[in-house]
């Protein structure tokens, strides 16, 4: 990440490890959900959030800024926070808001609080005291998992395409037909086995253009010759293609899957791991989209399920109303008054709803 943020201009200092991070091409497994827990449990609450603390520490101890800001997972950094006397800001980086689950994680976050000092905090109010960022609806969380007193909506920052950045001479056929992306994120990409190819085989013969982006380690040749209207690359700015879209076929991630309703359009979900399950789950119970079993979804079924989304008036109606509640939410530069606020006043943010 952080060749990333400093070709943006800003500095970067390196927290925690690459540990388990080296691209690997994995076969597809089975959804389980014990599984996923523990990664988040033993590795995001406890062994990742304890080698951040130890870098952020040092680097928070030297530089004294006014207010923390990280994703609802980076555990450490919270900690390191309250340590110091610093307010927080977090993101929620999985909005639905049943993955990252208090009683998950209360353990390995009692155990470094404890270590670095802290009172025990049963309730985990570190997560939320001071301000949340929430980059979707109140409609789209779970009710089983109400956001807090201290959160706060906003719409995301979207870049606009830079002029200078060629566009793909596909680009002018996708705005004249319907249009289907295909994305399996940036980590679950290497581990889908074979679905990309089984997306292939069942959409390449619909009557619509097809792009499908596959990550810079994946190489587009690896699937062969496709039809004039099928497009593989390694990445297409979402920001650049989702205005042209007709529906997105993804693996639930809540960037894919927020990025897909911002622009309301109807999906076919394959979740693998991670919240993508909740993700899913919560689409197809709002009639957001349908959801296949990425193990044993097959070409004919793929096919079937985005057609019937593409014509489904039902769906493209609840679509509408969650693009529409999505362009109501404040913009950047609320979040951005938020942060100035926080940093000024150290105090808890309440919402307007509270």
């Amino acid at each position: 990440m952080l060749p990333v943020v400093t070709a943006l201009g800003f500095a970067a200092y390196p927290a925690g490890t690459d540990a388990g991070l080296t691209p690997a091409r994995l076969p597809l497994r089975e959804i389980d959900a014990a599984r996923e827990d523990e990664a988040l449990r033993d590795g995001f609450a406890r062994r990742i959030a304890r080698e951040r603390a130890q870098d952020i520490l040092p680097l928070c101890g030297d530089w004294r800024g006014d207010v923390l800001v990280c994703d609802e997972t980076d555990f450490g950094a919270i900690v390191v926070a309250e340590r110091l006397g610093l307010p927080v800001a977090t993101v929620l980086t999985s909005p639905v808001g049943s993955f990252v689950r208090r009683g998950l994680v209360a353990g390995p976050l009692a155990e470094l609080r404890a270590e670095h000092g802290l009172p025990p905090d049963p309730d985990l109010a570190m997560l939320s005291r001071y301000l949340v960022l929430s980059p979707a609806p109140p409609s789209y969380r779970d009710p089983a998992f109400p956001l807090p007193a201290t959160a706060h909506g906003v719409r995301l920052y979207t870049p606009e395409p830079e002029p200078e950045v060629d566009e793909p001479e596909w680009m002018a056929e996708i705005r004249e037909s319907p249009t289907v992306y295909v994305t399996l994120g940036t980590v679950f990409n290497l581990e889908s086995g074979d679905l990309f190819a089984r997306i292939l085989a069942g959409l390449r013969d619909l009557p619509a253009s097809v792009v499908m982006t596959v990550g810079r380690d994946i190489d587009p040749a690896e699937f062969g010759p496709q039809p004039d209207r099928v497009h593989i690359e390694r990445h297409t700015p979402q920001s650049q293609l989702l205005p042209h879209c007709s529906l997105v076929v993804s693996h639930a991630g809540s960037g894919s899957v927020i990025g897909a309703l911002a622009h309301g359009l109807p999906m076919v979900l394959l979740p693998m791991g991670a919240d993508q399950p909740h993700n899913a789950a919560r689409c197809a119970e709002l009639g957001l989209a349908r959801v296949l079993d990425a193990v044993r979804a097959t070409p004919g079924e793929l096919r079937e399920a985005v057609s019937i989304q593409l014509l489904d008036p039902s769906c493209r109606r609840a679509v509408g109303r969650m693009r529409d509640e999505f362009a109501a939410l404040p913009g950047p530069a609320h979040a951005v008054a938020l942060l100035e606020r926080l940093a000024a006043e150290r105090r808890p943010l309440l919402s307007a709803r509270t």
